[in-house]
Formats: C-alpha cells, sequence, structure tokens
C-alpha cells in the first residue's frame, strides 16, 4: 500500500490499520467508469487501532461518533478523479484532517464576569419596558 499517515499532533497512524478498496464509480469519466474500479472506500478502525492511546480513540470517538459505524470504522469515500491513486490520496487526506482535527485538544471556556454597564443597561430596559406596559394599563377608578 502506500505510506503512513502522519497527523498534526505527531500521531503517525501505520498504512496497515487503513483497509483500501477501490469500487466502481459512478463520478467523471464517461464511458470510462464502466470499465474501472477507480472509487475509493477507505475504513479506519477506531476502536481496534493500535497506534492510537485510550484517551485518544475517546476523543476521535467523540468528535466524530456520527460518522462512525456500530462497530467503531472510520468510512471514506473519494471519486472526485478518475484515477485511483488521486483518490486515495484524496481519501488519506481527508482522514488525516479529520483525525487531526478530533484530536486537537479543546481549550476550556473563561468564565468573565458580565460588565457593570450592561448590568446597569439591561436594567434600565428592563424599568423602561414594565414603565410602558404599566401605562397601557386601564385607568383605575381612584386614581
Amino acid at each position: 500500500m502506500g505510506d503512513d499517515l502522519e497527523l498534526a499532533d505527531g500521531t503517525t497512524i501505520p498504512a496497515h490499520e487503513l483497509d483500501v478498496r477501490f469500487v466502481r464509480s459512478g463520478g467523471p469519466g464517461g464511458q470510462h467508469v464502466n470499465t474501472s474500479a477507480t472509487k475509493v472506500e477507505l475504513r479506519f478502525d477506531v476502536a481496534g487501532s493500535g497506534s492510537l492511546t485510550t484517551e485518544q480513540k475517546q476523543r476521535v470517538t467523540d468528535a466524530l461518533d456520527s460518522r462512525l459505524t456500530t462497530h467503531g470504522v472510520l468510512v471514506l469515500h473519494a471519486d472526485e478523479f478518475r484515477s485511483q491513486a488521486r483518490n486515495r490520496a484524496a481519501a488519506v487526506g481527508r482522514l488525516g484532517v479529520l483525525l487531526s482535527e478530533a484530536l486537537r485538544p479543546r481549550r476550556s471556556r473563561q468564565r468573565t464576569r458580565i460588565p457593570r454597564a450592561s448590568r446597569r443597561a439591561r436594567r434600565e430596559a428592563k424599568r423602561r419596558r414594565s414603565e410602558r406596559k404599566r401605562q397601557r394599563r386601564r385607568p383605575t377608578p381612584d386614581g
């Protein structure tokens, strides 16, 4: 097959963990499509990967949950090009981007104080709205 997949955080996915299959494509190519299997189906078993730590597997599973099969396998398809090599490169590149994004550590949110001016403006708006609604009421007989 090809080379190993290097991710942005330094993790390496060995080529033997990527299952690449070529199938017939409905993409560009005219009658050429009918005779050649250029579409790439790339499968990566996240749950069974030996190159990812338990924490990394959990991160990828959480981030890409909707794209994984019930067995924890990520499946990608590529059929933009007429050649197997270019479609394979596109699929592997897309996998690299997905995994790098999923493994990128998320920064925790820093709680900030609501500025005094904002609190004052909110209270003033509430007071004006209350006054407006009070003026819409039917007058009382004693007042």
